[in-house]
């Protein structure tokens, strides 16, 4: 089984900071924070209490100050956390339900998804009002695109590149909710095949 240890000691705090200080003006993720979260994943994962899952890390979000831990790696990390959770849920269903109902369970997912993306470009998503920005359209429908193309003709994509992905907003753009649901359900696909 995957051991979360890869990410440092978080289970007491450390002697040294487990990632790099960003210095200057540049900010970074609060140090505090981050270290109390990987502490509880750690926790979570070595006694199996269900309080986090792979969505769970997936979704975790930090404040940024100056003199924090350098964004890039801290979020390598999260990665790291989140492929082991994934890992030890993929596990746990298989062991309870066999690997018909994990394979079944992630194609359904899949399903969903390109359903969902059968809208058509320029129409996939919500859109924000006149006065509010939203993810730039061309740029989500690209990244839908590929996403099809993995899902529907086996066209590689990985979970690091879903999770790396970024928009420029503009004015009546896609909402940024419903973009960011649709790759969390492509990133929990990709790591149930894995």
């Amino acid at each position: 089984m995957t051991s979360l240890d890869s990410i440092g000691n978080a289970a007491q705090p450390p002697a040294k900071s487990p990632f790099t200080l960003v210095e200057g003006r540049a900010k970074g993720y609060q140090p505090a924070a981050v270290d109390v979260f990987l502490r509880r994943a750690k926790a979570s994962f070595e006694s199996d209490d269900g309080q986090l899952d792979a969505a769970t890390v997936r979704q975790a979000s930090f404040p940024l100050v100056r003199h924090g831990y350098r964004i890039e790696e801290v979020d390598a990390a999260l990665a790291r956390v989140e492929d082991a959770f994934a890992q030890r849920e993929r596990a746990n269903v298989v062991a309870s339900r066999g690997a018909g109902a994990w394979v079944e369970r992630a194609r359904g997912e899949a399903q969903l998804i390109l359903d969902h993306l059968a809208r058509g470009s320029r129409r996939r998503f919500a859109r924000t009002s006149v006065l509010s920005f939203g993810y730039c359209v061309d740029e989500v429908d690209h990244v839908a695109e590929r996403i099809v193309h993995y899902l529907r003709d086996g066209q590689t994509i990985t979970a690091d590149q879903i999770r790396r992905t970024a928009f420029r907003m503009q004015r009546r753009g896609y909402r940024e909710e419903q973009v960011d649901a649709l790759l969390d359900a492509t990133i929990d696909v990709l790591l149930a095949v894995r």
